[in-house]
């Protein structure tokens, strides 16, 4: 049955999918396969250690290993997107888990330097053909509430970030860099649920998204609005994610040499912070969708300032409760910023998806090298004095068009 013929007659609840209601079992089949990609994909940092001993290489090679992975991972993704939104291709979903499925393969038995570098831009491969296309589905199967699906697919990745490091404790650590073909596996469970994705998307997915795009509210804006709003929003990434790498990165560092607390405590401090991120992002985009995009961006990003500057006075009875805020405010901003962003830039959702996906990883780890240098020679208190004022950015949200008065 097409689109035409379900919104004539009274649809079924199966029949949604081809309607303009929200479609929540392919939102949270790309938000399981979300978690998987990036379960998949922080598997990579676990076998630094085995690779530094095995092949004797230095620091700076572990570094052109993450730079090999980052410029698949980061660059390639907005292009991507780009091309998937002239040529939409929907079996890219399902063909995109073949580089991971090549990527950790490949790692799991190379022996050699050159081999690591190819593995490890093999898996970035697989992110950057996951996260823009699957990010459009989300789009396509919101059915008016894009900040929901948004949220729901992001907290995927949140989750899938989690368990990486406790997979990587209980199996790589175990069993050694052989172990990542096991976890190889893990993509052809994602390329058998993207399959399916990719039905939908051809035969119901592609003529939701059209008829969305014909109805964008930013045709009306002033012309260059939607070129200084994506800067901005670019810029309020910026923020967030430096930010969120000095937690993400140092955390464990901070409390060990600040308050003398065990390995272990320092652990359990950063699962809830990480908690508390993945509750941020779902929270973030149903609030956006009912109180207006721009406001939880302006309450996600400046709202955390109060937090960020408490955060290197206070001691370890309260930093637990003020990173928890934090990562509950800064979090709720992603899904909120990236539909601002799809809606100033109708017809392409699958850029501008890759644009921000690629962007927030790219500054993620710049963000940890930079600090990394920065707590190496200040010591690791200045990164978060520093880092406290980083929120001040989201002043710039002042300067953001103002969608809901287009609307009116």
């Amino acid at each position: 049955m097409d689109d035409s013929t379900t919104v004539m007659t009274k649809p079924s609840t199966a029949e949604t999918g081809a309607g303009t209601g929200t479609v929540f079992g392919v939102i949270v089949a790309i938000s399981f396969c979300h978690l998987l990609n990036d379960m998949m994909q922080s598997l990579l940092p676990a076998i630094y250690p085995g690779l530094k001993a095995d092949l004797g290489l230095t620091f700076g090679q572990i570094g052109l290993v993450t730079l090999a992975y980052q410029i698949t991972a980061s660059i390639l993704q907005p292009l991507v997107g780009l091309y998937a939104d002239k040529r939409p291709t929907p079996m890219a979903l399902p063909g995109g888990t073949l580089f991971s499925l090549a990527g950790l393969t490949v790692l799991s038995v190379a022996h050699h330097y050159w081999l690591v570098l190819a593995g490890a831009a093999l898996l970035g491969v697989g992110s950057s053909v996951f996260h823009p296309e699957s990010s459009r589905v989300a789009r396509m199967a919101a059915g008016g509430r894009h900040g929901l699906a948004q949220s729901l697919f992001q907290v995927g990745g949140n989750a899938g970030q989690a368990l990486g490091p406790l997979a990587a404790a209980l199996v790589v650590v175990r069993w050694g860099q052989s172990s990542l073909a096991f976890f190889a596996l893990l993509a052809l469970l994602s390329g058998a649920v993207l399959w399916n994705v990719a039905i939908w998307y051809r035969h119901h997915g592609l003529v939701r998204l059209r008829a969305g795009a014909g109805a964008s509210l930013a045709d009306s804006l002033p012309r260059g609005h939607a070129r200084r709003g994506i800067a901005i929003l670019l810029a309020l990434i910026f923020s967030k994610y430096v930010y969120l790498a000095s937690l993400t990165s140092y955390y464990t560092f901070y409390l060990i040499h600040r308050f003398g607390v065990s390995v272990e405590s320092a652990q359990l401090h950063l699962f809830v912070f990480l908690t508390a991120v993945a509750v941020g992002t779902v929270l973030g985009g149903p609030l956006g969708d009912r109180f207006g995009r721009k406001y939880v961006i302006w309450f996600s990003i400046l709202g955390a300032l109060p937090f960020t500057l408490l955060l290197p006075h206070v001691g370890l009875f309260w930093t637990g409760p003020v990173t928890v805020a934090i990562g509950l405010i800064l979090a709720s901003a992603f899904p909120a910023i990236v539909v601002f962003a799809q809606e100033l830039v109708p017809g392409k959702v699958g850029m501008i998806s890759g644009l921000f996906f690629g962007f927030s990883f790219g500054m993620g780890g710049l963000g940890a090298a930079a600090l990394g240098w920065l707590a190496d020679r200040a010591g690791i208190e200045m990164v978060y004095q520093l880092c406290a004022f980083l929120p001040v950015i989201g002043l710039l949200t002042a300067f953001l068009p103002n969608i809901e008065r287009a609307r009116h």
